[in-house]
């Protein structure tokens, strides 16, 4: 007999935007996970991943497409989540948060989940956010095995 089963390693990212604490945009969409992620779950799982926990989000410039070898964000503004929780079996969610006096100026056009030793995990482009003093974003990335 001959089994083989694959498991689907894949993201969604929500993005609340806030201009002055009221909600004007609401998004979500599915996203890339780099080649970087599965090495580094690969050495989890054996017990070699020392700093290889996702303990941070970025965001940045670049608003070309993800592809699988991407390593960084561009021109990136980083930061620690808010916390992570377990929504369903074979989940786990990042709650992370963008406050007004964070990034400004910046034309956000990427986001990573980034890890503890900076192995970018996932990446995800979308149209760009023009951050200002007035501008909070949030929301949560949830990683599905």
């Amino acid at each position: 007999m001959n089994a083989t089963e694959t498991i689907a390693l894949r993201g969604s990212l929500l993005i609340n935007i806030r201009r002055s604490g009221v909600l004007i945009d609401c998004w979500r969409d599915d996203n890339m996970i780099m080649v970087g992620a599965r090495t580094a779950l690969a050495q989890l799982i054996a017990g070699d991943g020392a700093g290889k926990t996702i303990n941070r989000i970025g965001v940045g410039t670049n608003g070309s497409g993800p592809t699988p070898d991407d390593t960084a964000l561009t021109a990136p503004f980083i930061k620690n989540l808010q916390g992570h929780s377990y929504p369903g079996p074979g989940r786990v969610q990042f709650d992370w948060r963008l406050e007004t006096a964070e990034a400004n100026g910046k034309v956000i056009r990427e986001f990573g989940l980034i890890t503890v030793d900076s192995t970018l995990f996932a990446r995800k482009t979308r149209a760009p956010i023009e951050k200002a003093d007035d501008i909070s974003l949030d929301g949560t990335w949830t990683i599905i095995f």
